[in-house]
């Protein structure tokens, strides 16, 4: 492809694909853009799937990102209940037997939930809308709910339990939960929240199968024991929804991990296709790592990115990667990558010494360098220390930004 495209594909109509329609335009493209969705619902938001839909706050109606008529004044063409099959270079294949034509395609299909072997139907998973309100229909009518799984997803959706005085108990392979984003320190916290807030939770525990006929939910432990509840959850994170691209150039195509792209989002070894969300493994401009960014706030950064690349305009400021997550009446928040950090520096609050949880805030520390801050329910110390993370700021600067601030 040379110079601006005429028409621009974008396969996903979640938030990242919603996100690089409207960069896009904000850019100056004047083109077509698609907009290709396999779910029927106009676009909608996810983090209030675990959250205010599930607990029933909000009405499906409030997550909405963009109506048919707001697409439509965007100048984006919506196909919606309507999934891609397959991708040739210049066109996409959807589930209908049509084929787009488009000169830049942007595929933004996000994560499948994964699922355990012989996981029956009726234990839940959370990954749609429709997900969210089966779940909710359920929790309106168990006293007992089985999580298996710690992350923020199980946490999520245990708090919810919770707040309805269901018995929950939660299930995780390993040490902590969310081990991998908290490291074992932090991730102790997670553990704490749970616990404080009325959960069972048994760590290192992994069920060895399902068990038929004896409960609603059964599960057989390791030590040969059985576990029952009224309803179920796997919440043991997603996989990158590439199953339609199985025919793809193998260098750019990883099923396990996402599409391999360079830092500006294109997807390497393929001509004019971008990647952004979930499903994208996008390298690191410093070191030359690749990592792919579950988070509500990088789907969005990465559209900018990428609605430039497509159009040969100057890129964005580098952004800060940020993920937040609602827990027993606190707000988790991370700012960067923990990935590769060899040191938590407490930098507010007791919560690493046994204290409180509320009010903890953590550095992470790769060498002498800030690389990540943590903070349970401190939204006002957290914020401070964003420019700190992007500057990969020194550990004196960093103990001298802590004592300004206060405990």
């Amino acid at each position: 492809m040379t110079g601006q495209p005429e028409h621009v594909l974008v396969i996903g109509a979640g938030l990242g694909g919603v996100r690089t329609a409207e960069q896009l335009r904000t850019a100056g493209f004047q083109g077509r853009i698609s907009l290709v969705g396999a779910e029927s619902h106009v676009p909608y938001d996810r983090p209030p799937l675990s959250k205010q839909i599930l607990t029933g706050q909000w009405e499906p109606g409030r997550a909405i990102l963009r109506t048919l008529d707001q697409l439509e004044d965007l100048g984006v063409r919506a196909h919606l209940g309507l999934a891609a099959v397959a991708l040739r270079p210049g066109e996409v294949e959807l589930s209908d037997g049509s084929t787009l034509y488009g000169d830049a395609t942007v595929v933004a299909t996000g994560l499948v939930a994964r699922r355990l072997p012989d996981q029956p139907a009726h234990v839940h998973t959370l990954r749609t809308l429709d997900d969210s309100l089966a779940l909710r229909t359920t929790l309106e009518r168990a006293g007992s709910l089985l999580i298996v799984g710690a992350g923020f997803i199980g946490a999520e959706v245990a708090t919810a339990a919770r707040a309805r005085d269901i018995a929950v108990t939660v299930l995780e392979a390993l040490p902590v939960p969310s081990l991998g984003p908290l490291g074992p320190a932090v991730g102790a916290l997670a553990a704490r929240l749970l616990t404080e807030g009325g959960v069972d939770l048994r760590v290192d525990t992994a069920p060895t199968g399902f068990v038929e006929d004896s409960a609603p939910v059964a599960v057989r432990l390791p030590d040969g024991s059985v576990l029952t509840a009224d309803a179920g959850l796997v919440g043991i994170g997603g996989v990158p929804r590439l199953d339609w691209l199985r025919g793809a150039p193998a260098p750019a195509h990883d099923p396990a991990r996402g599409l391999r792209c360079d830092p500006s989002g294109r997807v390497r070894g393929w001509d004019a296709v971008w990647a952004v969300g979930d499903v994208a493994l996008w390298e690191d401009p410093v070191d030359g790592t690749a990592h792919r960014h579950e988070h509500w706030t990088s789907a969005g950064d990465q559209a900018a990115v990428v609605a430039r690349d497509i159009l040969g305009a100057a890129p964005p400021p580098p952004a800060v990667p940020y993920f937040w997550s609602d827990q027993f009446g606190l707000k988790i928040q991370l700012i960067g990558r923990t990935e590769g950090a060899d040191e938590v520096l407490p930098l507010h609050g007791s919560g690493l010494d046994g204290g409180p949880v509320r009010g903890t805030v953590a550095g992470y520390l790769t060498g002498d360098r800030l690389v990540a801050v943590v903070g349970f329910g401190t939204p006002r110390h957290v914020a401070r220390y964003r420019a700190l993370v992007a500057d990969r700021t020194p550990r004196p600067d960093v103990l001298a930004r802590a004592a300004e601030l206060g405990p």
